[in-house]
């Protein structure tokens, strides 16, 4: 699949609303779409949250419900089943194609999400070496004799930059790295280009930041609040739908951790403290990624979005 060029598009702008889980990146979207209509501008909005594409896993996303986007067009949410994958280098194109497609209606386009390598493949050059399935399931077959202590210790020898950068939980993230070096490629791996060049000249990243004692308050409580809205019989539900058969789903936080409270693995209070203590930590690693991004404005929440407009 492939999108025009991004400088076939003059004229219209490309903003990115990113930051950690939890700082109200969705809000301030919709701020700023309704901010801009207002002004006569078309803007919609893209999703570049991983599992926010996934249909039914709405809960444990915090995905903004329907009847909540203000009618404004929303883009790539709801668009995988759970049992099917959802690699970066599937996403990149369907969302620059979003993008274009909002261009060439007249409206600016606002990519919202916290997974930074889903945002950086869309406002970044990114480029994605291409696939070997042969090397793939030969790879596959060793993380699952050996586990993936094994693979990592190997992607350590070869590209250890890489290595020290990816998480050492992400099987499909260290597999995908080995895949590409046997290949004779170079990785992205889990880490920016040194140097990143936009995609798209006319780029706004706004990046929001909380601080991190009132973050944690505010994550925790948001997976107590996960559990009484009913997470645990949504994952009952996705699990009805194949999703232990996905290879990224069932590994979401909040996912894994209802589904080892399902099996008995672990009590509700014991699921919650690990989705509690899993979010904390990935909210550490979504700031660190965004702190990198050369043109990143931060901002502390509330926004407004008339000021932001103008400034």
């Amino acid at each position: 699949m492939t999108t025009p060029s991004a400088s076939t598009s003059e004229g219209q702008r490309l903003w990115a609303i990113v930051g950690a889980t939890g700082t109200g990146k969705s809000d301030l979207a919709l701020d700023l779409a309704d901010a801009l209509r207002r002004e006569g501008n078309a803007a919609e909005i893209v999703n570049a949250d991983a599992m926010q594409l996934y249909r039914g896993m709405d809960i444990g996303t915090a995905k903004l419900p329907v009847d909540e986007r203000r009618s404004i067009p929303h883009h790539l949410f709801d668009v995988r089943e759970v049992r099917d994958d959802a690699a970066v280098a599937w996403y990149q194109p369907r969302a620059r194609q979003a993008v274009f497609d909002i261009w060439s209606r007249g409206g600016d386009a606002i990519l919202v999400g916290g997974s930074g390598l889903y945002v950086s493949s869309v406002i970044y050059d990114f480029r994605f070496p291409p696939r070997d399935p042969t090397v793939r399931r030969r790879l596959e077959s060793e993380l699952e004799a050996h586990g993936a202590a094994a693979l990592l210790e190997r992607l350590r020898a070869l590209d250890p930059e890489t290595a020290r950068r990816v998480d050492p939980r992400n099987d499909r993230r260290i597999v995908r790295a080995l895949e590409v070096i046997e290949q004779g490629g170079t990785t992205h791996g889990a880490a920016l280009p040194e140097k990143p060049t936009l995609w798209h000249a006319d780029t706004r990243v706004i990046g929001l930041h909380v601080d991190r004692s009132a973050l944690v308050e505010r994550l925790d409580a948001r997976v107590d609040r996960m559990w009484e809205s009913g997470l645990v019989d949504e994952v009952r539900m996705l699990r009805e739908q194949g999703l232990e058969a996905g290879t990224t789903a069932p590994r979401a936080i909040g996912y894994a951790q209802a589904l080892g409270q399902l099996d008995g693995r672990l009590s509700e209070s014991e699921a919650i403290a690990e989705t509690q203590a899993l979010t904390r930590r990935y909210a550490r690693r979504q700031a660190s990624w965004f702190k990198r991004y050369p043109e990143i404005r931060w901002l502390e929440p509330p926004v407004d979005a008339e000021a932001l407009l103008r400034g």
